[in-house]
C-alpha cells in the first residue's frame, strides 16, 4: 500500500512539474510582442502611440498604438514613466500627447508574480527531497550496503527453549552454562570467570544447530541476532567488514544478547588462502569478525 502511494505521489509531482513548465513556456511566449523602452521612445517621437497604461505593479506597460495595435514593455517599478522616457530621448511635447493612466495596485499581484516565479523551484525542491527520502528508505538496498541484515528475535517472549530440542543432552548441558552466565553474570564475575567469546557448533545440516542457538537465547531471555555467513559477502570490497561492524554495534546496544552466524564457513577459513590475499573480501570480513570477538 505504501509503495503504491509513493508511486502515485511521484506521478503527481511529475505532472505538476510538467504543467508548471508548460505554463512557464506559454507565459514567456505570450510576451513575444513586447518591445524595448528605446523602441517605445521612437514610437512616441513618431506620434504612433495613443496610450501607455501602467500596471498596478508599476513594471508592466500596456501600449496602444494609433492603429489600435497593442504591445507591452517593462520598466523598473521604482522609476517614473514620464521621467524615464524623457531621459531616454522622448520629446516632451510628443509624450504629453499620450494618455498615461495608472492602474490601481493589486493586493495580490506582487504575491502572484512571486509565486509564479518560485512555484517551479518549490516543485523541484519537493521532488528532490522526496527522492532523497525514498533513497534513504529501508527498502532501497542501494543506500544500505554497509548495514547488517541480521534478524533480531527479542528475548522477552521466548518461543524456543531447551524443551523444544530433542536429544543432544551433552550439548544442552554445556550450553546451560552459557545460559546461567547470561542470567546471573555477577555471580561468575565475582569469581573471576569470563564468558567464552564464542561457541562453535559443528554438525551436518539439519541436526539442530540453529534451533539449539535459539534455545540458548530463549532460556536466557536475551535478544537473538541471526544471520548467514554468506550475507556478509557482496561484490563491493569492504561491505562485509562494514556489515560485521554494524551487527556488533547493534548487539552492543542490546547487550546482553546472542549473535548466531549460520554457515560461517562461507567466510571462516584459513587466512591468506584467498586469491586476493589480504585484500580479498572474505579475508577482510573474517578479520573484522575476529577483531570484534576479541573486543
Amino acid at each position: 500500500m505504501s509503495s503504491r502511494l509513493s508511486r502515485n505521489l511521484l506521478m503527481l509531482m511529475l505532472f505538476a512539474v510538467f504543467f508548471a513548465a508548460i505554463w512557464q513556456f506559454m507565459s514567456s511566449n505570450g510576451n513575444d510582442n513586447s518591445i524595448s523602452l528605446n523602441r517605445l521612445v521612437t514610437q512616441v517621437n513618431n506620434g504612433q502611440v495613443r496610450e501607455i497604461k501602467v500596471d498596478g505593479n508599476g513594471e508592466t506597460l500596456y501600449i496602444t498604438l494609433n492603429d489600435d495595435r497593442e504591445t507591452t514593455s517593462r520598466k523598473g517599478a521604482e522609476q517614473d514613466l514620464a521621467s524615464t522616457l524623457i531621459d531616454m530621448g522622448a520629446v516632451p511635447d510628443r509624450l504629453y500627447e499620450v494618455e498615461m493612466p495608472v492602474a490601481a495596485p493589486s493586493q495580490w499581484g506582487g504575491m502572484l508574480n512571486l509565486l509564479g516565479g518560485i512555484f517551479p523551484l518549490l516543485l523541484f525542491g519537493g521532488f528532490l527531497i522526496f527522492m532523497l527520502r525514498q533513497a534513504q528508505g529501508s527498502n532501497n538496498q542501494a543506500m544500505s550496503f554497509g548495514k547488517s541484515r541480521a534478524r533480531m528475535f527479542t528475548g522477552d517472549k521466548p518461543t524456543v527453549t531447551f524443551d523444544d530440542v530433542a536429544g543432544a543432552e551433552e550439548a544442552k548441558q554445556e550450553l546451560a552454562e552459557i545460559v546461567e552466565f547470561l542470567k546471573e553474570p555477577e555471580k561468575f564475575m565475582a569469581l573471576g570467570a569470563r564468558i567464552p567469546k564464542g561457541v562453535l557448533m559443528v554438525g551436518p545440516p539439519g541436526t539442530g544447530k540453529t534451533l539449539m542457538a535459539r534455545a540458548v537465547a530463549g532460556e536466557a531471555g536475551v535478544p537473538f541476532f541471526s544471520i548467514s555467513g554468506s550475507e556478509f559477502v557482496e561484490m563491493f570490497v569492504g561491505v562485509g567488514a562494514s556489515r560485521v561492524r554494524d551487527l556488533f554495534e547493534q548487539a552492543k546496544e542490546k547487550s546482553p544478547c546472542i549473535i548466531f552466524i549460520d554457515e560461517i564457513d562461507a567466510v571462516g577459513r584459513q587466512r591468506g588462502a584467498g586469491l586476493g590475499g589480504s585484500h580479498d573480501e572474505r579475508e577482510q570480513t573474517l578479520n573484522q569478525i575476529l577483531v570484534e570477538m576479541d573486543g
